[in-house]
């Protein structure tokens, strides 16, 4: 009897170290797995810092003045440019009048007297 208790502990002592063993091995899995995760991060900051670095070189005004300069055929304003509104030329007239999509939806004749309808005047 007392064998076969041995034998037990035995294999529950071996079983436990297997058990042990192997959340060992899963948990320096998972600590690759994060070591490599936290390289990848990293790497990635590292280029959205430079793609922010380019970006700001890109986004510079001196630069896009000088491109405005070189691709633009743009001239600078010259006085004489300049006039008074009087002069400006009458608005044209428009050829498809102003759809008015409210007004027939607001019911105005029984309220003729009052600014609106909820509102009575004082008398």
């Amino acid at each position: 009897m007392l064998r076969v208790l041995h034998i037990g502990v035995f294999a529950a002592l071996v079983l436990a170290a297997a058990d042990v063993y192997k959340i060992k091995f899963d948990s320096t899995l998972q600590a690759e797995r994060v070591a490599k995760l936290r390289a990848e991060i990293r790497r990635e900051r590292d280029a959205v810092a430079a793609l922010r670095a380019e970006w700001t070189a890109l986004d510079g005004p001196e630069r896009i003045q000088a491109l405005a300069r070189r691709h633009l055929p743009l001239k600078p304003i010259d006085i004489t440019q300049l006039d008074n509104l009087d002069q400006l030329p009458d608005r044209p007239i428009d050829l498809v009048p102003p759809v008015d999509g409210l007004g027939p939806m607001v019911d105005i004749e029984p309220h003729r007297d009052r600014p609106t309808g909820s509102i009575s005047e004082a008398r």
